[in-house]
């Protein structure tokens, strides 16, 4: 009798969760033990909250009451959590540069295992920093007024960033064959905040700007997190263009990334 799984007669199920817990936690291993890394993540989040309201913080006008700390927060936030997320990719590249994925894919263990576990990494790691970006804002003399119901759905926009980020930076680390050529998917995120509201008015931004400023993801982001942090009204349909583009990216990267990898893992 033939067994549709292709599991051998009395071989016990392969358990994907474990697999998949035990990748992650050797992503997450390898990312402890690069030091420079552990504390760029760490020391990013409180630089750029220090250096935006400190150095940048007076000469900005927002066109609004908000102190500049309360306006760039949920930018740093996204910044932050956006630029982690981006260096997903480059762990790929390099289990494909070492040949450790050849050697993965000899063992029993789910072909979407690897990429995945590099994201969930990431939603880790990345949620941490843009916690502590929040800590360092708190400091500042950020002045949240959200409830339990407003800061859970914070969590889930970042997550939500996070994770399309991270399957995007898959791809990119599935395409491109170094090292140094996955870790400049990292420009590209950190340049979209400086062309939105994250850190200025879109009014204020040159006319051929503005444009563009006002129909890219970052924009819509920032304004539905500063309307959860700080109780502010959100332009009708904001959220329903944060779930289209976050939802929508992953389902374009998912898929995208299963495919690259089973073709490009064997290179």
């Amino acid at each position: 009798m033939t067994i549709p799984t292709g599991i051998p007669a009395g071989a016990a199920r392969p358990n994907r969760l474990n697999e998949l817990v035990l990748l992650t936690q050797r992503a997450l291993r390898r990312e402890f033990r690069q030091v420079d890394g552990l504390l760029v993540g760490v020391a990013l989040p409180i630089i750029l909250m220090c250096a935006m309201v400190g150095v940048f913080g007076r000469a900005i006008d927002t066109g609004t009451t908000l102190t500049y700390v309360d306006y760039v927060t949920p930018a740093v936030m996204l910044l932050c959590a956006g630029y982690g997320a981006a260096t997903t990719g480059v762990g790929i590249t390099e289990d494909r540069r070492l040949g450790l994925t050849q050697r993965f894919k000899t063992l029993p263990i789910a072909g979407w295992g690897l990429p995945a576990s590099q994201v969930v990494a990431s939603v880790l790691r990345n949620v941490c920093a843009t916690a502590l970006a929040v800590v360092a804002a708190l400091i500042l003399g950020f002045s949240p007024d959200a409830d339990v119901v407003d800061w859970l759905l914070v969590l889930a926009v970042v997550v939500g960033f996070v994770v399309t980020i991270a399957w995007w930076s898959v791809v990119w680390g599935l395409l491109v064959k170094s090292v140094q050529a996955a870790g400049a998917f990292s420009f590209v995120v950190l340049f979209l905040p400086y062309v939105s509201s994250a850190f200025v008015p879109v009014e204020s931004l040159p006319g051929f700007l503005q444009g563009f400023a006002e129909h890219q993801p970052t924009t819509p982001l920032v304004e539905l997190l500063r309307g959860l942090l700080l109780g502010l009204p959100v332009a009708d349909g904001t959220a329903w263009t944060v779930v289209a583009w976050l939802v929508g990216g992953s389902v374009v990267a998912v898929p995208l990334a299963a495919v690259m990898f089973r073709r490009r893992g064997q290179e």
